[in-house]
Formats: structure tokens, C-alpha cells, sequence
């Protein structure tokens, strides 16, 4: 995971996990938010994720926060941060009390949130992401990808989102997916097969051809058909831009001895990209199957 493009979490946060994990004080009258754990209990949670943490004679509440605290604090051990708050939701946790995984959410994401981040439901495990990453096309892609069950593209973007601050190549790789998987989606309901190269390249270039959307088309209207076909010739270049990137940058390949590594910065990029290019390709998909000419 890359670990220097996460940020520092808040000290807000950090008690939170610390009394998230230990289930509070023994002496609390209060139910614990999560499980209580004693300090062994602790202990074995901590090794279970190749963290070291020692208690001893000492308070378990103090010792767990001053653990997460010295993580928190080095930028190369962060992503043992994100490891906690990701075992301490695990749904595995909970199954005999669905009610109390629901609290632990809810209690870490009002924290989490005033970070830039919260946690979320990705398939059936809950995984911290960048609530930055989210712009109105993602948003609206997503809608769209649920609403019309496009399975695929519903599980290639989330997992995008997911991983753009801790593991920006394998997002690279998903953003690209997420394009390619719209395609296939559009080709399958449109009862086309799909090309002989299945590139990004190639299923855009099929799907292009099937919903009319050639730069060359000359059924625009004249007040605007130049700026239309410079947008499409600027929207293919930005798909060859995303197949490119996941090639050089992304997960999906072999690296040599010395990978260059992308940072968060341009997996965002190639997400919203891709968002915008998916989106789009849904819409005009919807209009042509209703009858619309455009």
C-alpha cells in the first residue's frame, strides 16, 4: 500500500479507533461502541495484523492509543492505521450483532469524514476511502451503474474509489476496467459481440460505431457541430490516454527493477476521466434505445 499518500489522521480519530478497539474502560458504565477486549485479547488483534503491541501491567485504553498514535505519527506506517479501522468493521466481527457493526460505522465516519475519508461498503467488507475522490460524474455514474444493475461497472468503480490514496496503480488499472466493462455492458444489451480486440481501445472503437458517436458524423446541427467533434476527438484521446496509463502505471502488468510509482494524484485523474467517459457512454446509450435522434 502506499503509505506517503495518506494523510495524518487527527487525534480525534485516533482516540476514537483506541476506544473502538478496546471497547472502552473497564470501569465504564456504558456499553462498549464496539467489542470489549481484555489485554491479551488486544494483543492478538494487534499480531493478527502484524502490528506489535504490548500491554503488560499497563492500562489497555493508554497503550492502544499510544500504539496507534506512534503509527499515526510515522508517514511509512499509516496504512497499519487504516488496517485497524478496517478489522475493527469487519463484518465477521459482528454477525451475532448486526446493530453494533452499524454503531462502529457510524461512530468512526463522524471523525473519519472531518479527515477527508470514511468508511465504505465495498462488496460485503467495509474499506477506507478518500471521500475527495468523489466528484458529481462518479457520483452520477455510480447511480446510473445501480440503477440499470451494470454489475461490473458497479464493482470496477467502487473498487477505483477505494483504492486511489492506498494502492493508486491497482485504481489505475480499475478506472480503465470501469470503461471497458460500460462497453461490453452496452455491447451485450445492444446484442453485438464484442470486437477481437478487447483493449479499451478496441470496445470503445465498437461501441463508438454502434451508438453513432464517429467525430466524423455529420448529422450535427451547424451552430455547434465543430465544438461537438472536437470533444469527441478530445473524449478518444482520453480513453487512449486511460488504456496507456493502466499499461505503464497500473497493476496489471509485470514491473521491471525499478517501477516507477504513480501517486494519488493521477489515479484521481484517470478516475475522474474514466467517470466522465463512462457516464457519458450510459447516457447516450439510454437516449438511442429510447429513440432519441442525439
Amino acid at each position: 500500500m502506499a503509505s506517503e499518500t495518506l494523510p495524518k489522521f487527527s487525534i480525534q480519530t485516533i482516540a476514537a479507533l483506541a476506544e473502538v478497539v478496546s471497547g472502552g474502560s473497564a470501569s465504564d458504565s456504558k456499553p462498549p461502541i464496539g467489542h470489549y477486549r481484555s489485554g491479551p485479547k488486544l494483543e492478538r488483534f494487534f499480531a493478527g495484523l502484524n502490528i506489535e503491541l504490548r500491554i503488560g501491567n499497563g492500562s489497555r485504553v493508554p497503550a492502544v492509543t499510544d500504539r496507534l498514535t506512534f503509527l499515526n505519527n510515522e508517514a511509512s506506517e499509516r496504512t497499519a492505521i487504516v488496517q485497524v479501522i478496517e478489522a475493527v468493521a469487519d463484518p465477521r466481527e459482528y454477525l451475532d450483532e448486526p446493530p453494533k457493526l452499524d454503531a462502529v460505522i457510524a461512530y468512526l465516519n463522524k471523525r473519519l469524514t472531518l479527515d477527508g475519508c470514511e468508511l465504505r461498503k465495498i462488496g460485503s467488507t467495509f474499506k477506507v476511502v478518500a471521500v475527495a475522490t468523489n466528484t458529481v460524474a462518479a457520483d452520477a455514474l455510480k447511480a446510473r451503474a445501480d440503477a440499470l444493475d451494470l454489475h461490473s461497472v458497479h464493482a470496477d468503480f467502487e473498487r477505483a474509489l477505494s483504492q486511489a490514496e492506498s494502492d493508486p496503480s491497482s485504481a489505475v488499472t480499475a478506472a480503465c476496467s470501469t470503461v471497458e466493462s460500460v462497453c461490453k455492458c452496452i455491447l451485450d444489451e445492444l446484442q453485438v459481440p464484442y470486437p477481437t480486440s478487447k483493449d479499451i481501445r478496441g470496445l470503445v472503437t465498437e461501441v463508438a460505431k454502434h451508438l453513432n458517436l464517429s467525430p466524423g458524423r455529420a448529422d450535427f446541427p451547424k451552430e455547434w457541430e465543430q465544438d461537438i467533434r472536437t470533444i469527441l476527438s478530445g473524449l478518444f484521446s482520453v480513453i487512449q490516454g486511460i488504456g496507456s496509463l493502466r499499461t505503464h502505471a497500473g497493476d496489471a502488468h509485470g514491473k521491471g527493477k525499478n517501477p516507477i510509482p504513480v501517486d494519488a494524484r493521477i489515479a484521481r485523474l484517470a478516475i475522474h476521466a474514466a467517470s466522465t467517459v463512462s457516464l457519458f457512454y450510459i447516457e447516450t446509450w439510454q437516449r438511442a434505445i429510447t429513440g432519441s435522434r442525439r
